[in-house]
């Protein structure tokens, strides 16, 4: 009798319970919706560096007009003449120790000494000629009067201890208490003006449009005065 063949073995089917089904659905939608989360904080960062950018980038460009219109308008500033400056054409190059005729007071230019004022401060008159000769090296000579209140020539003597190419002194006979002069312009005041008195020193000193000898020196020359 032969042996019979063992009979094949039915495939047992695996199927979910509605119950793991459903498990499966919901894990699904929690990781549906914690990618979707993620994308929205991923373009939420995004957008926020986006925004930052572009504001430092706003920021920069205002920052840039507003210093390019500052800086325009200081440069304006510093060639504007102030109220109330007369001009003269008197040219340079005369020099003459014995001189003494000038028509202003101070002069504004002309015949001047050989030596020149060395620019600073002094509490007595210099010598005019010599001024003048610094005047025409690019100075700002302020001179007042005698009489000026002190804290008016304390005011004026900073201005001399405070930069180059700035001489002051007294001076008699002046038609105003203060009168502040480069070559070939003048200004007269009753007061002392800081406000006047540094615009004109910002246009006229040491200009090469209006100085003879720009390039020469105020920082040597004579120190002696007149007592």
């Amino acid at each position: 009798m032969s042996a019979s063949s063992p009979k094949p073995k039915k495939e047992q089917l695996v199927t979910n319970t509605p119950s793991e089904a459903t498990g499966k659905r919901q894990e699904t939608a929690k990781n549906r919706r914690v990618e979707r989360q993620r994308s929205y904080e991923r373009n939420r960062r995004q957008w926020m560096i986006t925004k930052i950018v572009a504001s430092v980038l706003s920021v920069a460009v205002i920052g840039g007009i507003v210093y390019a219109v500052v800086d325009k308008s200081r440069e304006s500033s510093s060639t504007d003449i102030p109220e109330g400056v007369k001009s003269y054409t008197y040219a340079g190059g005369q020099h003459d120790d014995n001189y003494n005729a000038w028509t202003e007071t101070p002069p504004v230019g002309g015949t001047h000494n050989n030596t020149w004022q060395q620019c600073g401060y002094y509490a007595a008159p210099i010598v005019t000629g010599m001024g003048v000769h610094s005047m025409e090296h690019g100075a700002v000579w302020i001179t007042y009067s005698r009489d000026l209140p002190q804290d008016e020539i304390d005011k004026l003597k900073a201005i001399a201890e405070g930069q180059d190419f700035i001489l002051v002194s007294p001076f008699d006979g002046l038609p105003t208490p203060i009168v502040v002069t480069s070559w070939n312009h003048q200004m007269q005041l009753q007061t002392y003006d800081e406000a006047k008195i540094d615009q004109f020193i910002k246009v006229f000193k040491n200009n090469p449009t209006y100085t003879p000898e720009y390039g020469a020196t105020c920082a040597t020359g004579s120190t002696a005065t007149m007592s």
